[in-house]
């Protein structure tokens, strides 16, 4: 269903490339966590990240709230969705973004993953 992506790898390029693959990164978060979801409707990772370029970075605040909400009510979890949002609100996306990724790998199509279904 979704990819087994590399965490360090990741961090490494958005720091190489100044935060432009970070930006690639949120993309796949939020299209990775709507298939996990079972959410195809939910909003694309494009429009995630224009509506946080045009709000100066706001929108990602909340999104980083919202995915934190989804990848808990995934798991049954309840305390993510504030660490995401502070995380954010103090510039460190990239924490952020790395936490959701290992999460999300957890359902990834590797045969010895742990997904739910």
């Amino acid at each position: 269903m979704v990819e087994n992506r590399s965490i360090a790898l990741y961090i490494v390029l958005t720091i190489i490339t100044c935060g432009i693959f970070g930006i690639y990164w949120m993309v796949v978060l939020n299209d990775d966590t709507n298939a996990v979801t079972r959410n195809p409707n939910d909003m694309t990772g494009g429009i995630v990240v224009l509506l946080s370029i045009v709000t100066c970075g706001i929108f990602g605040w909340y999104w980083n709230y919202k995915q934190g909400e989804k990848l808990d009510k995934l798991e049954g979890q309840s305390n993510s969705a504030i660490l995401y949002l502070v995380l954010s609100i103090f510039g460190l996306n990239i924490i952020s973004y790395a936490l959701m990724q290992d999460r999300l790998n957890k359902y990834s199509d590797n045969p010895n993953s742990n997904a739910p279904f």
